[in-house]
């Protein structure tokens, strides 16, 4: 690799949605380094298999501080930070602090947030139950449905309720993609489709799987994902 190439290489930075942590992401991360990517996949406090932070006290802020913090310490630049799900409100709070750091910002079937809005605000009826059912345990966490993947863990209740506040820097960060999935029933993410397929501000691709997509359609997730730097540049010339 050349010192040209060197300096314009972008960071793969993953962001796993509610109950997951980083492992979630071993399918796409694998792939995208056997491309030639650097990639990094992180798990968000109170996610872990043992967590240092009791989860009474973490809120979405703690989460989008985790992440600027890992950002601060690596010295990260030029990334492309992806996230599904509820981890589409983690990484415009992240964008809207450190926008200079950020190449784009990819939402995996995720909530794209305004100012105000929180996981709960934003999520169907469905899920709301959901977040309520699964609080009734301990009040501070949501428990994850039986007979899943043993790795997922209770979420922190407070990150799904608490609003986010944004300044808009986040807006600074002009390369965006929305990744729709489009086989799974109750998706609280038609509407949004619907209102981002024709924008002239964002790049749009569907995948036909469920919510899963990287237990699902690992392959084309990283097709896309692969593929992003030279939509990018071509979207720029234009």
């Amino acid at each position: 690799m050349n010192e040209i190439q060197k300096l314009n290489e972008k960071t793969y930075v993953f962001i796993p949605g509610g109950w997951h942590g980083g492992w979630v992401y071993e399918p796409i991360t694998e792939n995208l380094e056997r491309l030639g990517k650097k990639c990094i996949s992180l798990t968000l406090p109170g996610l872990e298999t043992q967590s240092e932070i009791p989860n009474r006290i973490i809120n979405l802020d703690t989460h989008i501080q985790f992440i600027i913090d890992f950002f601060l310490k690596e010295n990260l630049t030029d990334v492309i930070l992806c996230g599904h799900s509820y981890a589409g409100l983690v990484i415009t709070g992240v964008a809207d602090k450190i926008p200079e750091r950020i190449y784009a910002l990819v939402y995996i079937d995720a909530y794209i947030p305004k100012n105000g809005d929180s996981c709960w605000s934003l999520t169907s009826e469905v899920y709301r139950q959901r977040f309520v059912t699964g609080a009734g345990n301990d009040g501070f966490t949501v428990a994850d449905r039986p007979g899943v993947d043993d790795r997922r863990r209770p979420h922190p209740l407070a990150t799904f309720m608490q609003s986010l506040h944004l300044k808009g820097d986040y807006e600074r960060v002009l390369n965006r993609t929305f990744i729709y999935l489009s086989s799974w029933e109750q998706s609280p993410f038609v509407k949004q489709y619907e209102n981002l397929k024709n924008s002239p501000d964002w790049h749009v691709e569907t995948i036909p799987c469920g919510h899963n997509v990287m237990k699902e359609r690992p392959d084309k997730l990283v097709d896309i994902l692969y593929g992003l730097e030279d939509k990018y540049s071509q979207i720029s010339k234009n």
